[in-house]
């Protein structure tokens, strides 16, 4: 059975940090384009960075830039969003998403999402 868990959300303070897990199973995860979603409430989905799986690159929004960054574990079929210098405007349900092919929309695979809140 294809499935996706996030895990890793939480309350933290403006400044602190996160990480997120995507775990895998009933597929291998580094085969397939990965992407990093996050809804805020009342606002469209938005792309917070995907992973290539035809090329290994990694691209990342211009709001997460440079404090965002992915990182994987090939044999726990996990991939990892650390998130880093939290804001306030970072607060929104995170999901991962895979598909096949190069980063876009219309992703294949979805995980039930992880909240992030950051607030004083």
């Amino acid at each position: 059975q294809v499935q996706l868990v996030e895990s890793g959300g939480g309350l933290v303070q403006p400044g602190g940090s996160l990480r997120l897990s995507c775990t895998a199973s009933g597929f291998i995860l580094h085969q397939y384009t990965i992407a990093w979603i996050r809804q805020a409430p009342g606002k469209e989905r938005e792309g917070v960075s995907c992973t290539s799986g035809l090329s290994g690159t990694t691209y990342f929004a211009d709001s997460v830039k440079g404090r965002f960054t992915i990182s994987r574990d090939n044999a726990k079929n996990t991939v990892y969003l650390q998130m880093n210098s939290l804001k306030p405007e970072d607060t929104a349900v995170y999901y991962c998403a895979v598909k096949e092919g190069s980063c876009g929309s219309d992703y294949d695979y979805w995980g039930q999402g992880t909240q992030v809140t950051v607030s004083s």
